[in-house]
């Protein structure tokens, strides 16, 4: 017989019909509105006590509890109306009090069975899921106070180096000042740094006995330290966006020192937020030997025990900047550290420093910038201050036993949430500067409930338009291409859900397309099988015939679509990139439902009857 499939064929259909199916099943269950709650650090865990005075508060104000779930020393509250999350946010807040984040989010209610085999809902855009949206603040004057300690620490080591004593150094807002008791050792330091620190300008000054060497920056240094601070910040902020594995995020700059950041659809805005907002860096400090002047010494608490002190040397010998590679592990004793790698420069001050000072101790000091807000009186008016302050801390004081090179490990974290963090952020690069936020909100759909109703109701709209007419143009043969059109529709979602693809309102419109060009394939094998029998071949041999002529412009018209779709991927960003991810899996899915589906359906109806007319 003409139209009949070996049975391997059918078996591919089946397969492929099957597993879309059971991949599209996780679209049907919404995902719940929930309250996540953290530590602020990743350090401190959540107890069941916790979330018991916190479910015991949201039941006095009378928002319903769906569900709680404690993991990983995270507690997840599951509500069951999207509008009560921010007043839940509010009252978590206030029963809990400081030290725990708590965030807004999207909990998945796929059940298990589905989540076993790994099938998960597609992922929606920002304007048709939400998501957090950051508005972060570079402190300026930080980037410049940064750059200045820097080149301080630079400038004392040439000056040990050229053997110029001085007496005193210290950093202003713009400004390095260096003191001598003798003039010429002013003057011979005043001739080493001008050759070397051109972005400064050389000033003197008499300070009672002393003389004062002050270096200030220029007013251009300073517009170009600022303008980098918020370049390499917004890098750095692309990096960690990139390791949390966010799709179609949005970083850019705003002005000229904030940057916006939106994440649609994220699983974990606690994470995000730790993440995102993380200033920490770390410095490589010796601690100070019994003969260093208090000019040339601070002390620090250590980080898991603030009433532990040890004096470390001012000089930096590395910081976080020079790691290039970062891995959490567990050392021998089953506790958790983070293994790093050096690059060039950064290795060979480290084998400097370490080979010149064996027996000495070594710490690992974890610096981190936050901000307080604080409401004080101006002009009359109660107003929110915010006051950026530092917190230092020793991670780990070590004695080097013998030379270190590029790779050596940090120990001494509270938990395998610090180190992991810890790596990522040392992996995407350390900020320039200080960032702030000076707006955060976890936003709903950007476009308005009414408009995304009215994407899902023109697909729904154009579903039954073309359903009809096939039914009304090609009878029997229309419901066979309304069964592989449906078909279709089930495997585009299922296919997107597998890549994981996002779904914006775009895409919606890329799936309007894709509906009729599901049927395209279907008109063209239709009509060609018309006009077969308008010739007089039989009606098996016009379905033959039509379904193996009409393959080469099939083939045709989704290849250069096809191309266009890609083209539209490579360069579009946002929206433009979401319309061709759709349109593309949309062709791929349409092709194979308009040749193999359809043929199979057509195979299997009428394929082995004796036929004296079609109805088409």
């Amino acid at each position: 017989m003409l139209n009949r499939y070996p049975i391997w064929k059918y078996l591919i259909v089946l397969v492929v019909i099957v597993v879309g199916v059971l991949y599209a099943l996780p679209n049907l269950y919404p995902e719940d509105p929930a309250i996540q709650i953290s530590g602020d650090r990743g350090v401190k865990s959540i107890s069941q006590q916790q979330i018991t005075q916190a479910t015991d508060a949201l039941d006095q104000a009378g928002i319903d509890v769906k569900a709680t779930e404690l993991t990983q020393g995270s507690a997840l509250i599951r509500l069951d109306h999207a509008d009560d999350q921010l007043r839940a946010r509010t009252i978590i807040n206030q029963t809990l009090g400081q030290g725990f984040v708590v965030a807004l989010n999207l909990a998945e209610a796929t059940p298990d069975w589905l989540r076993a085999i790994g099938a998960k809902p597609m992922k929606l855009g920002l304007d048709l899921r939400g998501g957090v949206h950051f508005l972060l603040e570079v402190d300026m004057d930080a980037a410049v106070k940064q750059r200045l300690n820097v080149n301080a620490s630079a400038m004392r080591e040439t000056l040990r180096d050229e053997r110029i004593r001085y007496r005193g150094n210290e950093v202003n807002d713009r400004a390095i000042v260096f003191s001598f008791l003798d003039e010429n050792e002013l003057e011979k330091a005043q001739s080493e740094l001008s050759t070397q620190y051109n972005q400064f300008d050389f000033t003197t000054r008499e300070q009672g006995r002393e003389r004062q060497l002050v270096m200030t920056l220029t007013d251009q240094a300073v517009t170009d330290i600022q303008d980098y601070a918020v370049k390499q910040n917004l890098t750095t902020i692309r990096n960690r966006v990139n390791e949390l594995g966010v799709s179609e995020p949005l970083v850019q700059r705003q002005g000229p020192s904030r940057i916006v950041v939106e994440l649609p659809g994220v699983q974990d805005t606690a994470a995000a937020k730790r993440v995102v907002g993380a200033t920490a860096n770390l410095e490589f400090r010796l601690e100070a030997s019994n003969n260093s002047g208090a000019d040339q010494t601070e002390t620090f608490g250590f980080r898991n025990d603030p009433s532990r002190k040890a004096a470390l040397q001012r000089d930096v010998i590395i910081t976080g900047d020079s790691v290039s590679s970062a891995s959490q592990s567990f050392d021998q004793n089953g506790q958790p550290q983070v293994n790093i790698n050096l690059d060039g420069p950064g290795g060979s001050k480290m084998n400097r420093a370490t080979r010149a000072n064996i027996g000495r101790n070594m710490a690992v000091l974890y610096i981190e910038h936050k901000s307080r807000t604080r409401t004080v009186m101006q002009d009359g008016k109660e107003v929110e201050k915010r006051i950026p302050y530092t917190e230092k801390g020793i991670i780990s004081l070590a004695t080097i036993q013998s030379a270190l090179g590029n790779r050596f490990r940090i120990t001494g974290l509270d938990s395998p949430t610090e180190a992991s963090e810890l790596a990522l952020l040392l992996r995407s690069g350390s900020l320039a500067a200080p960032i702030y936020f000076a707006q955060e909100r976890t936003i709903g759909p950007s476009l308005g409930q009414q408009n995304i109703d009215r994407g899902v109701l023109s697909v729904q709209i154009g579903l039954v338009l073309v359903v009809l007419f096939m039914l009304l143009r090609y009878k029997a043969f229309g419901l066979i291409a309304n069964a592989s059109l449906t078909i279709n529709l089930a495997l585009l979602i299922a296919a997107m859900s597998m890549l994981g693809a996002t779904l914006t309102l775009p895409g919606i419109a890329g799936i309007v397309l894709t509906l009729g060009m599901a049927v395209d394939a279907n008109v063209l094998i239709y009509e060609r099988i018309r006009e077969e029998i308008r010739r007089g071949l039989s009606p098996h041999q016009a379905i033959h015939t039509g379904y193996e002529r009409a393959f080469t412009s099939i083939l045709d018209a989704n290849i250069t679509t096809l191309l266009v779709a890609l083209i539209l991927f490579s360069i579009g960003t946002g929206p433009v990139k979401g319309f061709a991810v759709t349109l593309s899996l949309g062709i791929l899915t349409s092709m194979f439902t308009g040749l193999m589906v359809s043929r199979a359906i057509t195979n299997l109806t009428i394929g082995g009857k004796a036929l004296k007319k079609l109805w088409i």
